[in-house]
């Protein structure tokens, strides 16, 4: 028997790695989700949106964060002269979706002006023509600011939005209201909306009751018969929970039980507001859980932190979530997200991922 020299022992070595290395990325392959997260280097449609001609094309939803068109937002709408003004740099990436969600954080209520300092805050009706313009599509209204002006400031703002046909979740005029699921379609897909407001950040009087207009309250009891009731009537389920410690970078014991309720539930995707700054996103069982997608639209100028933001835009088959892609963003004018490129501001881009803490099953790309 012929001895391998070192020099073949070497060679021998290689080539037995390489195969390793060819088997560690084709089992990768295998494993990895198809969930693709990566930050928009163009605001611009592309055909078919990314599939084959003779495929059906993959249901877009945008998902945002706190809007609050009120105080300093409004001060700047004002100076401006522009009720679009808060808008301009994304309104591109509005009409690429076919649905947009947000967590709207005033009530809708004409009144007086709103100054720097007040938390109670409030928007004017004339601007709901405009949201429905640029494709908002549902809105959560489960949060701590929607009763700022009582029951009259809460119905006023049902009436706007079902005057605008933009549909709302997580609020009503009864109990059976506030936990009614809203269903957006489109393609044959149907997308079922719920929202939940957390009781630790208001007062209890600002749960909707049998008799009485106000929001539904995070009830793990609950929440499984919504969903449950949500899921004979739609394929995908969204849950939206306003919770978690303000201005706080991770999660709290309350965020994370309700995030795993949702989805042990039924739920697909769990969108988070209220902390105003960017939390972890999670996957769990079959599902996703953004513990807070930050401020959007938001006059806190005061730290890095509640400046940045992220938006989720996630595409559906019939049957899966095909992609998320994350979109990161820093608040400008006290009003204006504009959307950020790592090559443009790495550090700041880098700090946001960093937040994020992304699960390892899912690829991010540039």
């Amino acid at each position: 028997m012929r001895i391998p020299s070192p020099a073949h022992k070497k060679m021998l070595g290689k080539i037995i790695g390489l195969i390793l290395v060819i088997a560690a990325v084709s089992l990768a392959a295998i494993l990895i989700s198809p969930i693709v997260i990566k930050n928009k280097t163009a605001i611009a449609p592309t055909l078919t949106n990314g599939v084959s001609p003779s495929a059906q094309p993959p249901i877009s939803i945008l998902f945002l964060g706190d809007i609050m068109l009120s105080r300093g937002v409004a001060h700047q709408i004002e100076k401006n002269d522009d009720l679009y003004y808060p808008f301009r740099n994304v309104q591109a990436l509005f009409q690429q979706n076919d649905f947009i969600f947000a967590n709207f954080e005033s009530p809708i209520i004409d009144g007086q002006e709103i100054h720097a300092g007040q938390t109670t805050f409030r928007v004017d009706e004339n601007m709901m023509p405009i949201l429905k313009e640029i494709n908002f599509s549902v809105v959560s209204l489960a949060n701590n600011h929607m009763l700022d002006f009582g029951q009259k400031g809460l119905l006023n703002t049902l009436k706007i939005l079902d005057e605008n046909k933009i549909q709302y979740v997580g609020v009503g005029q009864n109990y059976q209201g506030a936990h009614q699921y809203k269903i957006l379609e489109k393609n044959g897909i149907k997308f079922a909306f719920l929202a939940y407001n957390d009781s630790d950040v208001v007062p209890k009087t600002d749960e909707a009751a049998e008799n009485r207009p106000g929001t539904a309250f995070m009830d793990v009891g609950a929440l499984k018969k919504d969903v449950a009731s949500a899921r004979a009537a739609a394929d995908f389920i969204i849950v939206s929970m306003h919770s978690g410690t303000e201005y706080q970078e991770g999660p709290n014991d309350r965020q994370i039980e309700f995030g795993h309720a949702a989805i042990d539930a039924g739920a697909d995707l769990v969108i988070g507001h209220h902390p105003h700054v960017v939390q972890k996103v999670e996957k769990y069982e079959k599902g996703y859980i953004f513990y807070s997608l930050g401020n959007f639209i938001f006059d806190q100028m005061w730290s890095q932190e509640t400046k940045q933001g992220i938006a989720a835009q996630i595409q559906f088959s019939k049957s899966e979530i095909k992609e998320i892609e994350i979109i990161p963003f820093v608040i400008e004018n006290f009003s204006q997200p504009k959307i950020i490129f790592q090559k443009d501001s790495p550090e700041i881009f880098q700090k946001i991922i960093n937040r994020l803490n992304l699960p390892v099953e899912i690829i991010f790309t540039f």
